[in-house]
């Protein structure tokens, strides 16, 4: 006897099975945002406690950066948070975060000192 498979069925039949993030890192929703990491959504929700405190302004997440070299745009990176932080004297600071430094982010660091003038932080 032949079975018959919908087309959702056979789909779900011949997918294959989704893999988990390779630094094991478990997504999570907050405030109705999807975050890539448990760790990343705790620091999201300690920095809006801060806005509200009046510490920080100009709070901004998946702030985008172009990495431009010789004129030209050769790709984007977005920080996980960017802000003004009011207890260190107005400074703009820039966050990632992060459970491993990867070699590709250090260059990505790199690239963003030397054009915007920032030291993007890894907090873990």
């Amino acid at each position: 006897m032949t079975e018959i498979l919908t087309r959702e069925q056979y789909r779900d039949a011949i997918a294959k099975p989704k893999r988990g993030n390779k630094f094991g890192a478990k997504t999570t929703v907050f405030d109705g945002i999807t975050f890539d990491s448990k760790r990343e959504a705790e620091i999201y929700r300690d920095l809006k406690l801060l806005e509200r405190a009046g510490r920080l302004s100009g709070f901004q997440r998946q702030r985008k950066f172009e990495l431009i070299v010789n004129g030209e745009i050769i790709g984007t990176y977005r920080a996980d948070f960017a802000f003004i932080d009011h207890d260190q004297d107005g400074k703009f600071r820039v966050v990632d975060v992060k459970g491993v430094v990867t070699r590709d982010f250090k260059r990505v660091q790199k690239i963003i000192k030397a054009i915007y003038n920032i030291d993007v932080e890894v907090w873990k």
